[in-house]
Order: structure tokens, then C-alpha cells, then sequence
């Protein structure tokens, strides 16, 4: 299928957030910094996807969650010897967006929970552009809405209402991105940690997203460094290394916003990503931000969606996070 035209792909550069707005553009000279940093691992990112494409061709058996079903996935997924765009690097200083909640991140491979949808199995992967190798022991951090645009953690703001909008509803005249708390909530659908294995890989079980006013279908994700979490699985401090958005093919989009439950989503019309602001931000210096796709069953998508993609990082943009 067209869908799995490109195994390899990359989170966004290091300018997207999470709603439009102001926000700061890196300088052209950083872009072009970590373009080069990029290209000189080319040829060790398409070797370690070649890796893990070749693991993924094997029979694995995936366990639903909350459902009592299991899944064989036996998948010859294609890869490139060498990558088709410029890795993408990201940096700590982009916006984690009004939508992220570290009281409710935890640490799990499973993060679906009850929210029904098209299973999503991530499968990614983290090398540190300074030495071009795979990351070991790094943490991915992600987040996204429900197949009705909702957000655990904030399900009494409407998906449907301009952002701009919510504020002037809850009299929120001094908002800071990402700083300014808006939680209504203590769920946590949706949100989970997981760190990357010995091979800088790891893999995170979600269901596919849905969309909000405003945006194209993303999600959101972090990746730290020396990280510690408390018992409870929530993280206390780490040094982030990367923050950037995942997004998805619009032909597959089409085809999963047509089935339950997405399709009951009518209230607003869906943002494409040639209609999205932050998405041309995030192509800056030719890099794609497409995760892709490799389907479970090509003739029944409800079966689930395999997604790959690969995430290098510059180890040497350290923001240190304390809660």
C-alpha cells in the first residue's frame, strides 16, 4: 500500500508548537547546523533501519490491551539502504504545547487504555547525532487527542472551540504556552513513557489520533536523557533533548477519519496538513515529519497500523527539566 512508501522518517525541526501563535523560529544557521549534522549519519540511520525492518519481517505477536485479543503481524516491511530526506534534529527549545501534563505521563508501553480507535503500534527509534549511533536508555514522552480530538487531562476544554477562544472563556488574559495550567481533569488516556532498549529502540501501543480545531493530526513527543521517575511511574527530573510533533499521510486519513469512531466527529471540519500552520514549519530544511505506515491487514485497517520512525536527537542541546 502507499502508505508505507517511507519507513523512515523523523520528528519535526525544531520549530513546531503545539497551537498557531507566536512563537520563535530557529536561526537559519542552527537549521543548517543540524542538517549537517544529519547527513554526515545518513548512512548509519539507513543501516539501522535496515535492522529493524528486517527484525519487524519476522512473526511478532502483539497483545491487545483491555480487548483479549492478540494480533499476528507478520509484515515484510520495505526500507531504504540509505535515508530519502535529511534526519531531523531536534532541540528543547520548542514548546511542549497547553496540552502537556507530566502528572499524568507514566511510565508504559501500553497507552491506549480504554479509548477506542485504530490500534497504532509505534516502533521507534533514537540515534545521537553526535555520534551517529543508536541511544540507549532514552526516553520517549508522547501525547496526543482521542479519535474525537480530546485530551486526557483537559476533557473539560471542547476540541471543537479555537484556542484563542477557550482562553477568553476562562478569562485567561496572561497565558505562557506550555507553562500556564489548564488541566481539568486527573486521566491519563493517551499519555506514556517508555525508554529505548540496548538497540535505541522502543515501541509504544496507542490508537491512531484524531483532530482538533485548528490542527492536523499529530502527536506530540519528548525525549529525554538522565531521566529518574518516582513509584508511581510519573517523571521527576531529566535533561530533554529533543521536543516535536508526528504526523501522519493524508491518504491514510482520509481513510481512518471514514470509520468509527472518528467519522462521528462532525462539529468541526478536519485541518489537513497542507491547511495546518505549524506543518510547513516542520518541512524547514527538508526534513519529514510523516511517520510511516504499514498496515496490520492491508484490507481491513481496523486490524491496526504499524508506524515506524526514527528520531535523532543532539544530545549537546540539554534543557534540564525538575518536577
Amino acid at each position: 500500500m502507499h502508505f508505507s512508501k517511507l519507513i523512515f522518517t523523523l520528528l519535526v525541526a525544531g520549530t513546531a508548537v503545539a497551537h498557531p501563535g507566536p512563537h520563535d523560529i530557529l536561526p537559519r544557521a542552527e537549521i543548517q547546523r543540524r542538517s549537517g549534522m544529519a547527513k554526515r549519519c545518513a548512512s548509519h540511520v539507513g543501516s539501522f533501519n535496515q535492522r529493524r525492518m528486517a527484525k519487524r519481517a519476522m512473526q511478532k505477536r502483539w497483545e491487545g490491551s483491555g480487548h483479549n485479543t492478540t494480533f499476528e503481524i507478520v509484515t515484510e516491511a520495505p526500507y531504504y539502504e540509505t535515508i530519502q530526506n535529511n534526519t531531523c534534529v531536534l532541540t528543547p527549545e520548542v514548546t511542549r504545547g497547553p496540552y502537556v501534563w507530566p502528572r499524568s505521563q507514566t511510565l508504559r508501553q501500553d497507552m491506549a487504555e480504554d479509548q477506542p480507535g485504530v490500534p497504532l503500534w509505534l516502533d521507534i527509534g533514537v540515534l545521537d547525532m553526535a555520534t551517529c549511533d543508536p541511544l540507549p536508555n532514552a526516553l520517549l514522552d508522547l501525547w496526543h487527542c482521542n479519535a474525537t480530538g480530546s485530551y486526557s487531562s483537559f476533557t473539560g476544554l471542547s476540541p471543537n472551540t479555537p484556542f484563542e477562544t477557550l482562553l477568553s472563556e476562562l478569562n485567561v488574559t496572561d497565558y505562557d504556552m506550555g507553562v500556564t495550567d489548564l488541566h481539568t481533569d486527573d486521566t491519563t488516556w493517551l499519555r506514556g513513557m517508555w525508554p529505548t532498549n540496548e538497540d535505541g529502540v522502543m515501541e509504544m501501543k496507542t490508537i491512531f489520533p484524531g483532530f482538533y480545531v485548528e490542527r492536523a493530526i499529530h502527536i506530540h513527543a519528548q525525549v529525554h536523557t538522565d531521566w529518574t521517575v518516582r513509584e508511581n511511574g510519573t517523571i521527576i527530573a531529566s535533561n530533554t533533548v529533543s521536543t516535536g510533533q508526528l504526523y501522519f499521510e493524508e491518504e491514510l486519513e482520509q481513510k481512518i477519519m471514514s470509520m468509527e469512531p472518528y467519522v462521528s466527529h462532525t462539529q468541526i471540519n478536519r485541518t489537513t496538513n497542507a491547511e495546518d500552520t505549524v506543518f510547513p514549519e516542520d518541512l524547514e530544511g527538508g526534513y519529514n515529519p510523516v511517520v510511516s505506515v504499514v498496515p496490520v491487514d492491508e484490507d481491513d485497517l481496523s486490524k491496526g497500523l504499524i508506524g515506524y520512525i526514527t528520531i535523532g536527537v543532539d544530545t549537546t542541546a540539554i534543557e534540564t527539566f525538575s518536577k
